[in-house]
């Protein structure tokens, strides 16, 4: 299966859906720098293109004729960490994005955001866009620590099969779902030579002292050192010396978007730190993917199992509490 990634930043999304099997050919961003680390990192080529020229981005993707479009139209707008105001105009990439999947018509196409975005009337404009043009549609929350990511991540996915039913996906992901959350000593042992670092928190009522025994909180775009002065949180943990604590490197946070250590990161700290921040996980991407794949392999079987599960618009694009489990 030939795919194409849309929105792709650095290529998480791209990694993830190589290594289980699926052929990126090309991929599509508009800022210069994650494009310049993408190109480094793969041999097909990351082409710098504003994807609100949806005639351009047609003219690239009919160049490869994929069989998949996948992306992550940028979430700032639906985010819980962003200003959530869709007039700004970044939200509207999200139809941009529809579009260009409605006119190309490809056989299956994934779009990640983040889990708010199921608030949004937007979500639902594109929804009925997408069964207009013939698409049955699985629409998912995954907790990325259940999906062999050491980071408690939850992030919406929207799956369309040209011709398929709905729901189809939901039973092959909730059975390949980890039955515990991963934690960073699971992914990465002890390599890292620290049982506790710092995670700058949105604000100082969270707590900001984390341990390697549990899946990290979600890689944001921001790292900042432990500040002078900082006092203990009542949930950070009890016996530890605040001058041993440091935050994460910015390495160590790609590796729990599950980057590998070989992938090349070249650039200004502040713009790392944005696009690893950004990045769809890898091995998460690699889950979502494994699932296609698997339902394309085993499509009849899976068929029967999706007759009793929802398959009204109001009722699939609600999160299935199933697939959100919680520690």
């Amino acid at each position: 299966m030939k795919c194409i990634d849309l929105f792709s930043g650095c290529g998480g999304l791209s990694l993830g859906f190589a290594n289980a099997g699926i052929d990126i050919v090309a991929a599509i961003d508009n800022w210069d720098k994650v494009v310049e680390v993408y190109n480094k990192n793969f041999s097909h080529t990351c082409y710098s293109h504003d994807l609100t020229d949806e005639e351009g981005a047609l003219n690239i993707i009919n160049r490869y004729k994929p069989d998949m479009i996948a992306g992550g139209p940028p979430c700032q707008d639906f985010s819980s960490a962003g200003k959530r105001d869709e007039t700004l105009g970044r939200a509207d990439l999200t139809y941009h994005f529809a579009n260009i999947v409605c006119s190309y018509k490809p056989k299956w196409f994934v779009m990640e955001n983040v889990e708010r975005i199921k608030k949004s009337h937007i979500l639902k404009d594109v929804i009925s866009q997408y069964e207009k043009n013939g698409y049955g549609l699985t629409a998912v929350i995954l907790s990325a620590e259940y999906c062999n990511v050491p980071q408690a991540r939850k992030r919406f996915f929207l799956i369309g099969g040209l011709g398929e039913k709905n729901n189809i996906l939901k039973p092959i992901l909730e059975k390949n779902l980890n039955k515990t959350p991963m934690t960073i000593r699971d992914y990465l042992g002890n390599s890292l030579s620290l049982d506790y670092y710092y995670r700058h928190p949105r604000n100082y009522s969270r707590r900001g002292i984390f341990s390697i025994d549990e899946p990290s909180p979600t890689v944001r775009g921001v790292n900042r050192p432990l500040p002078p002065g900082y006092k203990k949180h009542s949930g950070d943990p009890a016996n530890i010396k605040l001058s041993d604590i440091r935050p994460l490197t910015t390495t160590e946070r790609s590796y729990l978007q599950t980057f590998p250590k070989t992938f090349i990161f070249e650039g200004s700290k502040t713009n790392l730190e944005q696009m690893i921040g950004n990045a769809v996980p890898v091995n998460l991407a690699e889950f979502v993917a494994n699932g296609i794949l698997e339902y394309c392999k085993n499509g009849e079987l899976n068929d029967a199992k999706q007759q009793s599960l929802f398959s009204t618009i109001e009722e699939f694009v609600m999160p299935n509490r199933m697939l959100q489990r919680t520690i």
